[in-house]
């Protein structure tokens, strides 16, 4: 039997298709995929994420512990409440998994880790621990709510009443406790302005019907599937996974190699990558014919193999398809790409191809 989130029966009396993601019950649309990705892009719209692991790791050697975890560094969050985008990685430099850390204070950080990676990651995370004098704590007993659009800030407000005093000043990627219930991040998957939530399980039918109430619709798997796509970010086990490195998805910016002699996990085989470059790369494709672009379609470039797609589908904004593909490093901005057995042109674009409700390319 799948897991089912705190909302799974609000989910069931709004209508809502489920379907099973990484063993969890979860809303793939409530009608209209479509519409759902034009009401984040236009207004606000909400999701569901608590099939999301979110892990506390306490103690005075935390930061310590994290600069070694991540490629990207720990040392660059100044300021209580800043997060961090990053990759976790192997010795081999391959990707574990892609997650957000938020600094919470001195001697307390905040990870939130994918669904479909948990028992691997937590094992890891544990495993690199061992050294260290911390402690780890996944918080099980909190769930997550992403509001997103240009509305949503907004919105979000009318929801929480007199709790979202002090949010209008909150920055991008930064998170706050708003009090011992309540933790409020300016961060999402969505490439628009919004909050993920995050608070106890037993709290999330009330949000969840204040922010109805306050007129956010509920959207599923499918719109935010397409929304991120749109927004130029990867999704694990799609465009990334433990068969290739940051440099080769699109994510060397993720990568910070100073100072030289912090000694991530994976760095020198990162490095070694680097220096005799990197073979395949990741790239944005935007279709010139009419057709669909779907994941492992072939990508032809003079008329030879150069590799495929990794996440393609139709751009409700654009109006045309779109995605991501990782090809040869050397490819220029043509190629074809195989859909059905017809060559089809496409344009090679770097991401995002839709930030705050704009088109990009």
């Amino acid at each position: 039997m799948n897991k089912r989130t705190p909302l799974y029966d609000m989910h069931i009396a709004a209508g809502a298709q489920m379907v099973d993601f990484g063993g969890w019950d979860m809303p793939l649309n409530y009608g209209s995929q479509i519409e759902e990705h034009h009401q984040v892009r236009k207004d606000a719209g909400m999701f569901d994420v608590s099939h999301m692991t979110i892990v506390d790791i306490y103690g005075e050697q935390v930061r310590s512990f994290l600069s070694r975890l991540l490629a990207n560094d720990v040392a660059r969050l100044k300021s209580p409440g800043k997060a961090l985008y990053s990759c976790m990685l192997n010795e081999e430099g391959f990707v574990l998994d892609d997650l957000i850390v938020y600094y919470m204070n001195d001697s307390w950080f905040r990870l939130v880790v994918n669904s479909a990676t948990r028992e691997k990651d937590l094992a890891w995370i544990a495993m690199q621990a061992i050294a260290f004098d911390l402690g780890i704590k996944e918080r099980d007993d909190l769930t997550m709510i992403a509001v997103q659009g240009p509305n949503a800030r907004s919105k979000t407000h009318q929801a929480l009443g007199e709790r979202a005093e002090g949010l209008d000043d909150l920055g991008v990627f930064y998170i706050r406790e708003v009090d011992e219930n309540l933790a409020v991040a300016r961060t999402g998957y969505t490439g628009e302005d919004g909050y993920e939530l995050m608070l106890p399980v037993g709290q999330a039918s009330t949000l969840w019907a204040s922010l109805l109430e306050a007129g956010v619709k509920p959207c599923g798997l499918g719109a935010r599937d397409t929304l991120r796509l749109e927004a130029g970010m990867n999704l694990y086990g799609s465009d990334m996974d433990e068969s290739v490195t940051p440099l080769e998805s699109g994510l060397d910016w993720t990568v910070a190699w100073e100072p030289q002699e912090r000694n991530f996990i994976g760095r020198e085989a990162l490095e070694k990558q680097r220096d005799a470059g990197v073979a395949h790369k990741l790239v944005g494709l935007v279709l010139q014919e009419r057709g669909v672009l779907r994941n492992h379609q072939n990508v032809i470039v003079d008329g030879l193999p150069a590799g495929e797609i990794t996440s393609g589908s139709f751009s409700p904004t654009l109006g045309k398809s779109i995605a991501f593909a990782r090809i040869k490093a050397g490819a220029g901005d043509k190629c074809k790409v195989d859909v059905r057995g017809r060559l089809l042109a496409a344009e090679v674009v770097k991401p995002p191809f839709v930030r705050n409700g704009k088109a990009c390319v």
